[in-house]
């Protein structure tokens, strides 16, 4: 078993040790939401375009894609399908939301100009031992070898109180490619659908051996939760979105007794490619 981190885990327990725990420990379910089945659908129909030719990929195009994706992820787990009630138009209300994402998606950047180096990319490095591991949407790379990492959110663009946690993601992915590639990636581009926003930024070394330094000190604060089964919550606004509040002591709740071998199981959490939907 070896010491792993991705990004999406990393943030659970930079926001709540307990909720760190409930997802990679417990490995309590989740309900899924429309939301996030939308957010997973948009990423499929912007990965699924650039299989067209250039000039192929347009709106139209981008439309078309929707309902075949969506009857693919429907068919993979019907408990997706069964979000959207029995009410015969809620489906096609709901993929005509998804169609407005994805064609915002065209007022902010333009596929015909775009040929991705690679999508939904498998990252994964070693750090003094620690494995940072996770999914990039899309990396471009330029002739001269510039990297620029994207990445789609379908929620709406952060305040600037909370840039610096939604750029979080991307100077991990940032770092895991510097220790990969020997280059610091030129451009780090969040492209929030739900109001049309780009966020960027400029990363260079000393950013990403801050990043290196904080995950070490994060990755520290896990072993020592793993040890002592110390995962205590810390509240937020975000805890109205929870679904495990009704466990959680700081609402009155009572969590699960720790499995055997909690320690080993939080110490090497899955990796997934998640999608981001809300936006503090």
């Amino acid at each position: 078993m070896r010491a792993a981190l991705s990004p999406s885990r990393a943030s659970d327990f930079k926001q709540c040790p307990l909720l760190y725990r409930f997802r990679v420990i417990d490995k309590l379910p989740e309900a899924p939401s429309p939301a996030a089945a939308r957010g997973t659908l948009v990423h499929a129909v912007l990965e699924r375009l650039f299989d067209l030719p250039a000039a192929e990929r347009t709106t139209t195009a981008a439309r078309a894609l929707l309902a075949p994706e969506w009857r693919r992820m429907a068919d993979e787990a019907p408990e997706l399908a069964a979000l959207l009630g029995e009410e015969p138009t809620a489906e096609q209300e709901w993929l005509t939301e998804a169609a407005t994402l994805v064609e915002r998606w065209f007022t902010l950047e333009d596929p015909t100009r775009l040929e991705p180096a690679e999508r939904e990319l498998y990252v994964e490095t070693e750090v003094e031992g620690l494995v940072l591991r996770g999914y990039v949407d899309r990396l471009d790379v330029a002739p001269g070898g510039a990297m620029r990492v994207v990445d789609y959110k379908t929620g709406r663009s952060p305040s600037p109180l909370f840039e610096a946690k939604a750029l979080f993601q991307m100077k991990f992915y940032a770092l895991v490619l510097w220790r990969l590639r020997g280059e610091v990636p030129r451009m780090l581009q969040l492209v929030y659908l739900g109001d049309g926003e780009l966020v960027r930024y400029c990363p260079e070394e000393p950013d990403l051996l801050a990043m290196e330094r904080q995950l070490k000190a994060l990755w520290a604060a896990i072993e020592r939760a793993a040890e002592t089964g110390d995962w205590r919550p810390r509240t937020s606004r975000l805890c109205d979105w929870c679904d495990h509040r009704p466990l959680c002591p700081a609402f009155g709740g009572t969590p699960p007794p720790l499995p055997d071998h909690a320690a080993d199981l939080a110490l090497d959490p899955a990796v997934t490619g998640a999608v981001d939907v809300v936006q503090a």
